[in-house]
This record gives C-alpha cells, sequence and structure tokens, in this order.
C-alpha cells in the first residue's frame, strides 16, 4: 500500500532522514516510535508531501509521488496531526463536511449524512452543532479522525494523535483508533503510546538520529528489542522515574 525508498531529507546542514526504506501493507497497522527529533513525523510528513524530499521514492497504491501525482496521493492517504487545525469558525459537521464538498464535489446532502455517520462513529453525533472552543481536546481529536474518514482514504497517517491531550482524554481518542485497526485500516501512527502500540500494532519501527534501528512484530520490539539503542529508550519511556 505504501512504499518508502531510502527517503533523505535535510533542513539547512541538519540531516533529518538518512535513507529510511519501509513499506506498509494494506490493512496493517504500523506503529513509528523513537526520540524527539528522530525524523518519524518529518518520514511522515513526506508520505503526504507536506515536506518535499530530498533523494528517494515513496509510491501509494503503485502510484509515485511526484508533482503531478500529489493531489491523487492525497485523496489515498488522509493525516491527522498533533494539533487539531479545525475551522474555528465553522461548527463539527461543517469542519467534516468540508473535504467532500470541495474536494471530492459531493453534494452537500451526501456531505451530511456521511458526516453524521462518521460523528456517530466518533462518538460525537451529539455535538454536530457545536463549535471547535466548545470541545475538549479529545474531542476535537476524535472530530479530526472523522474529518480524515470522510475523504474515504485507503490509508491514514496519526502523527502522535495524542501528545497535545491531556492524560484523562487519551483514552477516547485510542478507542477510536483501536476500532479502525479492528476494521482494517491501513494506519502508520507516531506514538510514544507504548501500551497502545503493542496491543493495536502489527509492526513496530523505532527510529534513531534519521534512521530506522530496529523493526519487527510489535510485541517482539517493545518486549525483547535486539538493539541495545532500542532497550534504552523504551527503558526510559516506559519507566521514567
Amino acid at each position: 500500500m505504501i512504499e518508502v525508498r531510502e527517503i533523505h531529507k535535510a533542513f539547512g546542514e541538519h540531516q533529518v532522514l538518512r535513507g529510511v526504506t519501509f513499506s506498509i501493507a494494506k490493512g496493517e497497522v504500523v506503529c513509528l516510535i523513537g526520540p524527539s527529533g528522530s525524523g518519524k513525523s518529518t518520514a511522515l510528513r513526506c508520505i503526504n508531501g507536506l515536506e518535499r524530499f530530498d533523494q528517494g521514492a515513496i509510491a501509494v497504491d503503485g502510484i509515485a509521488l511526484s508533482d503531478r501525482t500529489l493531489r491523487e496521493i492525497r485523496g489515498k492517504v488522509a493525516m491527522v496531526f498533533q494539533r487539531f487545525n479545525l475551522f474555528p469558525h465553522r461548527t463539527v459537521i461543517e469542519n467534516v463536511m468540508e473535504g467532500p464538498v470541495h474536494v471530492q464535489k459531493v453534494s452537500p446532502a451526501e456531505a451530511r449524512d456521511r458526516a453524521l455517520g462518521l460523528l456517530e462513529k466518533v462518538g460525537l453525533r451529539a455535538r454536530a452543532g457545536a463549535y471547535p472552543s466548545q470541545l475538549s481536546g479529545g474531542q476535537q481529536q476524535r472530530v479530526c479522525i472523522a474529518r480524515a474518514l470522510a475523504m474515504r482514504p485507503q490509508a491514514i497517517l496519526f502523527d502522535e494523535p495524542t501528545s497535545a491531550l491531556d492524560p484523562e482524554l487519551v483514552g477516547d481518542v485510542l478507542r477510536v483508533i483501536r476500532a479502525l485497526a479492528a476494521e482494517g485500516m491501513t494506519m502508520v501512527v507516531v506514538t510514544h503510546e507504548m501500551a497502545f502500540a503493542r496491543e493495536v500494532a502489527d509492526r513496530v519501527l523505532f527510529m534513531d538520529g534519521g534512521v530506522i534501528l530496529e523493526s519487527g512484530p510489535a510485541r517482539d520490539v517493545l518486549t525483547t528489542p535486539r538493539m541495545e539503542r532500542t532497550r534504552s529508550f523504551l527503558d526510559r519511556v516506559i519507566h521514567p522515574l
């Protein structure tokens, strides 16, 4: 479904990605873990064309990413960010309807029905008429997931979807992602939630210094990692004190 081959990316003199290579099969859930600044979010943004990479190649569903195919790629791969990026002057349902109406040219009536169904799915149908400022952070993030699903993507990229949330709100968002995983949605999730990664991911990729140091089945990487650097990272994340 997603092929990333030898991606290099620098910001000025700082080399953020150094030949990153991985693939995601249809229906697979892959979690990217690693310390801040390791290149996880940049790799995700390259897949969706939000960052240009310097070398390498990316393909989605057999289509090579380029300026010519960017719009088509974005129709196949949605993204959910750390920050919610909802339109503050539009209601919840208007935010979810925005993409289908203005990008896919779906009729407002069909887009509304689609949006209501998705808000039901994320547990927020009753808040369809609310504005983002009237919602908690966890509710806003669930609206963002509904908005991504409204475009009917083949895969979703999650860039630390719970990092901006209070701890008590994290569970509601993770439950929605778990449900998507159970339905077979292809997902790549950058996360610091190790228990969630162990439960939901088919594979875990550990990144550090712009390279993938270790990859494998989630339980293997998170329970019995091969690399000392992976062990050190997990020990600090799971046992911070």
